[in-house]
């Protein structure tokens, strides 16, 4: 069973099965929130992932979507792991980084969310569903 943790290990958790879909998100939510480009994610069914130590704090906020964002997050170190989105109730964006096993950097990445969004010098995955907007 795959698992994660935030840097200074008070936060961990995990999930069962292969992910629905790896993404990355140009939206300016993800941005502000990650201090980054986009935010790279593994999404999971929210049934099949569980926090297994510690208690995320969490930010929410409406996105772009007009839905509401929950952010959580390690309230020691910071890292950022993981994301429920309103507008995918049955599903959990895990940050990609969070992960403990590396192999998910094998996954290939399905789709860029909000391309619109997207820094000017980052260029689009190939083989990556482009879409505009989200929601």
């Amino acid at each position: 069973m795959p698992t994660g943790s935030c840097m200074c290990n008070a936060v961990h958790y995990e999930y069962q099965g292969e992910p629905d879909v790896t993404a990355l998100c140009h939206c300016v939510d993800c941005q502000k929130w990650s201090g980054a480009a986009y935010t790279s994610n593994i999404v999971v069914a929210r049934k099949a992932f569980k926090v297994t130590q510690g208690k995320p704090k969490s930010y929410s906020v409406t996105g772009a979507s007009g839905k509401q964002n929950n952010h959580f997050f390690c309230g020691d170190c910071g890292s950022g792991l993981f994301t429920e989105l309103e507008v995918m109730p049955d599903q959990v964006c895990i940050k990609s980084g969070s992960v403990d096993d590396r192999s998910v950097r094998d996954y290939p990445v399905g789709v860029e969310f909000y391309v619109q969004d997207r820094m000017k010098y980052s260029a689009a995955v190939p083989d990556a569903k482009q879409v505009p907007q989200f929601g």
